[in-house]
């Protein structure tokens, strides 16, 4: 099999963030330096990030990737919503590599094997694979920060699922989240606001629609903060939010509950952005929010309770 058939090209490189390597690490570096140290947090087991054009989206998501901890990581299980391709389950890639401006990433493929080996997942086509932007736009990130470090890609795309599939599959992948050397990325946008994305829910008692469409999401990241992955699917279903990744947050929720008997888990959001700020009923907008899990297993929570 030829490098060509076996390696996804960065598709977007050119229009949704530049193809040129070195102006992207500068942007990326420029981000990343924007994070102060105060807002840091490890150990950081994986993270929720945006996925929109770069200069929308990447001053946010550099306050996630801030805390990805290269020498810690030896596996990246990427979780991201399907866009354009109808599916009820779960697909993996049949790369071998995964092209990016700053670098190539490696594929895991003897975890893809194995997870194809349960019967549960589904293969990607080319052209769904390399189409299909939500995966693609966290990778740039990805491979800036494990620069130089040995580490695979293990990437999934969650399509349409229903409650209880999201409940299987983070059963399914829970004990990958068990093991320390694994991180997982969840890659989300959230409100899509407007007519053009055929939702304008508006609260006015809570103020502008800008201010209404932030309630509204803060409102179901307190749940994802809470863990709470019946009370996630609830809000959905009330408010019917324009969360693209809301079945890959689903599942990494119910893989957190399934993974955790003996570690204290917590997600927290640490950025909140809006493409625009709506103020009238012809604005639109998008949501981008960046968020850190963090596992505390015994002896390390009996460390940081010793601490003043």
């Amino acid at each position: 099999m030829g490098s060509r058939s076996t390696r996804r090209t960065a598709s977007h490189a050119g229009s949704w963030y530049t193809d040129d390597g070195d102006e992207l690490k500068g942007q990326m570096d420029d981000w990343l330096s924007e994070v102060k140290e105060s807002s840091k947090q490890e150990p950081c087991r994986g993270l929720i990030g945006p996925h929109a054009g770069f200069s929308y989206s990447g001053p946010t998501a550099a306050f996630a990737y801030k805390h990805l901890n290269p020498d810690t990581v030896r596996r990246i299980f990427i979780l991201g919503p399907s866009h354009h391709h109808y599916t009820e389950g779960c697909e993996l890639t049949a790369c071998q590599i995964y092209g990016t401006p700053v670098g190539d990433i490696k594929i895991d493929t003897e975890m893809i094997k194995e997870l194809r080996d349960t019967g549960k997942f589904g293969t990607m086509s080319r052209k769904v694979d390399e189409d299909e932007h939500s995966m693609e736009l966290h990778l740039p990130y990805i491979a800036h920060r494990m620069k130089g470090k040995d580490f695979t890609l293990v990437p999934i795309l969650v399509g349409n699922l229903s409650v209880e599939s999201e409940i299987a599959y983070g059963k399914l992948l829970a004990p990958y989240l068990d093991d320390p050397d694994n991180f997982f990325v969840i890659s989300s946008d959230f409100c899509h606001w407007g007519k053009r994305f055929r939702f304008q829910w508006y609260d006015r008692s809570h103020g502008a629609i800008w201010q209404s469409i932030e309630k509204l999401d803060k409102h179901g990241m307190d749940l994802i903060e809470k863990l709470d992955a019946p009370g996630f699917a609830q809000y959905l279903k009330s408010y019917r939010n324009t969360i693209c990744g809301r079945h890959p947050i689903a599942v990494f929720l119910n893989a957190i509950v399934e993974a955790t008997q003996k570690n204290k888990p917590t997600i927290k959001f640490v950025r909140y952005a809006q493409s625009n700020r709506c103020q009238k009923v012809g604005d639109s907008s998008v949501s981008y929010a960046s968020a850190v899990c963090r596992f505390c297993g015994k002896s390390e929570e009996s460390k940081s309770s010793s601490k003043p």
